[in-house]
């Protein structure tokens, strides 16, 4: 038996089916590889619109000939795609070679091939287009595989299985690849510690932030779809509070609100809608995102110094890395002004309107605005200070991309990230109406940058 009467296919179940409905094979070449993705270029494309999880070039079937017999086998790579390639439920690191039957899933929840492979006494054909969804083949004339197999085990009808009647015994591996599970566990444990902070406030609101500022990063992590290690992500988020913390911050205040026209209103104070934007974009737009932009710099630098593969990991080098470390940097910007600043005035100010400052019920009147300001602050800034420095994240790694536009990339985000951020500040002086719109516009940003970069 020789190479040429044995073939290889992948064969995609059809979207949304639950009953492993097979489309059409692609045929394997057994001279050269094939490349799956997004990209127009691969040799099996999938359409961009429909499968937003799939990268680019998300992963290669490639050929090799065994030693043994001269046949030739079919390995799979992941090249290096943002949500990652899993083969029969296991997550591929590198390369893997193939068997007949093997499940392909491309990105969690992603989609689906089988490997089949069987022998023909025609030579292996060159690749071609896979036909119209319409010419699907019958399941009569399916080869049968490993997967297709297993439906054939002969069963008691209506019988009941051990895996049926304990479902964790058999989804372990699916628990923390699909079903969140470390979210979870740790949605469980803010919930413990909070319970142990009752009549601790200043612990509790900790806590509560702690856990609203991480669900917003999840989601925002959820949404880029690309792996960066938290450690990286908690890191940037404390180095933007220390930045805050440093004397770097009254450097920043004395430049943009003393030497330039950034001087924010005082209470009490009139002035017009256009003074209050130009004020707001000097005092908090140029000067905040500018300080919350310094993470991102030193995450490039580190990373220009670190070896393969930690270098990716912890650097900067595309539009993703960007908005990541640029909404990790937000989240750490966020807690320590509403923790730091906003919480404690309107609790010092509730306190103390009417002279008692040692009044209990008035200081419990006092946190309980505090946490009133501390919920929407936080969760508020998906459409705020993360939109913001997540999307000026976009053009900082875009122009690590691009380095020979690198200067007008970087001067088109920072000039949009502050005019946004001049907007909210202005337009919740005036109405909240406007103050819903322009939020609304700066997460619609970031959520196409977001898009567009994957």
């Amino acid at each position: 038996m020789t190479g040429q009467g044995y073939r290889g296919f992948l064969r995609q179940l059809s979207a949304g089916s639950t009953a492993a409905l097979l489309l059409p094979p692609y045929p394997l070449l057994d001279e050269r590889e094939m490349v799956i993705g997004r990209d127009p270029n691969c040799q099996i494309i999938l359409e961009p619109t429909l499968y937003i999880s799939v990268s680019r070039r998300h992963a290669a079937i490639r050929p090799f000939h065994s030693l043994s017999n001269g046949l030739p086998r079919w390995e799979i790579c992941d090249l290096n795609s943002a949500n990652g390639t899993y083969i029969n439920g296991q997550v591929l690191r590198g390369c893997q070679v193939l068997q007949a039957g093997d499940r392909i899933e491309l990105g969690q929840d992603g989609p689906v091939f089988i490997f089949e492979c069987q022998f023909s006494p025609s030579s292996t054909p060159r690749y071609s287009p896979p036909p119209e969804p319409t010419n699907v083949i019958a399941p009569a004339q399916m080869p049968m595989t490993r997967a297709s197999m297993a439906g054939h085990h002969k069963k008691k009808p209506d019988s009941v299985t051990f895996t049926q009647l304990f479902p964790i015994a058999s989804t372990g591996q699916d628990l923390h690849q699909k079903a969140f599970l470390i979210p979870g566990v740790l949605t469980v444990v803010f919930v413990v510690l909070m319970f142990a902070a009752v009549g601790q406030p200043l612990v509790f609101n900790l806590l509560l932030a702690g856990y609203l500022a991480g669900a917003a990063s999840f989601f925002v992590y959820r949404l880029c779809g690309k792996p960066k290690p938290w450690l990286v992500l908690i890191g940037c988020a404390a180095t933007t509070g220390l930045i805050l913390a440093s004397p770097l911050l009254q450097l920043f205040i004395f430049i943009f609100r003393e030497v330039l026209p950034g001087e924010v209103p005082k209470q009490g104070e009139m002035v017009s809608l256009a003074t209050l934007f130009i004020r707001m974009f000097f005092g908090t737009g140029l000067m905040e995102e500018l300080l919350k932009a310094l993470p991102l710099l030193g995450a490039f630098l580190i990373g220009v110094l670190l070896p393969s593969p930690w270098r990716e990991r912890v650097g900067l080098w595309e539009p993703l890395d960007g908005i990541l470390l640029g909404t990790a940097s937000a989240v750490g910007f966020t807690l320590l002004e509403t923790l730091g600043q906003y919480v404690p005035e309107i609790i010092n100010d509730a306190t103390l309107q009417v002279g008692v400052a040692d009044n209990s019920q008035l200081l419990e009147n006092g946190q309980l605005l505090g946490l009133q300001l501390l919920i929407p602050r936080v969760l508020g800034s998906v459409a705020g200070h993360m939109a913001y420095s997540g999307y000026f994240g976009y053009f900082i790694g875009l122009s690590v991309l691009k380095p020979r536009s690198c200067v007008p990339t970087l001067v088109i985000g920072y000039l949009c990230a502050a005019i946004l951020h001049a907007l909210w500040n202005a337009t919740g002086y005036v109405s909240p109406v406007l103050l819903a719109v322009v939020g609304t516009l700066s997460y619609a940003l970031l959520a196409a940058a977001i898009l567009k970069a994957r």
